[in-house]
């Protein structure tokens, strides 16, 4: 991820939890959330997984640096989340944020795969977002894409009781970025939806469309040639279907912070 937005010329920094608060550490390695114009939470099994996918490294960041969070959400800095990372931004209250920019406890919830087993595979998601969501505005509507997943608590859903006016509310605030489909587009079906996730949802928004969450690992597609099928498709440029996240996510930035 950190070499996604260096290779468009941003200057990414790999910073632990810990320098944000400065605790045990030597005066330079301390950070300030401030200093930058983007977060970026990715993928792995922060503390095994355990209670929750998310749930502790939520915790944790909420307890640090809950205030800064909301404060660089505000300012219209972009926050976004990878797999563990998505799941990390709904426990903390950021996604789907219905209501305030940090909700105090989760509104949605990653769960295990309806397979009950990890998904380890190339994935399809056609963009379904109006152009709210600062990640994707250079995406075409309805442009599929592929990017793997990799993941064992993916089920994007509500409870029960709220589940049908969430869901509206998601539709209609233009929260919902990307869903599961086919390779033709086509309502996707297991293992095309790896996890059984509600409406297919596999990436969405917050209301004001700066902090945003997939499932799928952009990442791994930023070249062509990390495409299962690269062989069959050929190469036009080493581009691949990942890398216009990234390029939304610094010309958004660039645009907004001159």
């Amino acid at each position: 991820m950190l070499e996604c937005f260096a290779r468009l010329g941003a200057r990414p920094e790999l910073v632990h939890l810990d320098q944000f608060s400065g605790k045990d550490l030597m005066g330079v390695e301390k950070k300030e959330l401030s200093d930058y114009h983007i977060l970026m939470i990715p993928g792995g099994f922060s503390s095994g997984d355990y209670v929750r996918a998310g749930a502790i490294w939520a915790a944790r960041m909420k307890a640090m640096l809950g205030d800064e969070i909301e404060d660089f959400v505000k300012e219209g800095k972009l926050v976004g989340g990878v797999c563990n990372g998505f799941q990390v931004l709904v426990e903390m209250g950021l996604l789907p944020g219905f209501g305030r920019t940090m909700t105090p406890k989760p509104q949605a919830v990653l769960m295990t795969n309806d397979s009950n087993r990890f998904e380890c595979r190339p994935t399809y998601l056609k963009h379904v977002g109006m152009g709210k969501c600062a990640f994707t505005k250079k995406l075409g509507k309805e442009k599929v894409m592929m990017a793997p997943s990799a993941h064992a608590e993916g089920r994007f859903t509500f409870e029960a009781a709220k589940e049908k006016e969430y869901l509206k509310k998601l539709i209609d605030s233009d929260q919902l970025v990307f869903r599961y489909v086919m390779p033709d587009g086509a309502t996707a079906k297991y293992p095309f939806n790896p996890n059984g996730a509600l409406f297919d949802i596999a990436g969405i928004c917050n209301p004001k469309g700066n902090v945003f969450g997939m499932m799928p690992h952009p990442e791994r597609a930023y070249y062509r040639h990390t495409h299962p099928e690269w062989t069959r498709t050929g190469l036009d440029k080493d581009v691949g279907d990942g890398r216009i996240i990234f390029e939304s996510a610094v010309d958004h930035i660039q645009d907004e912070f001159k």
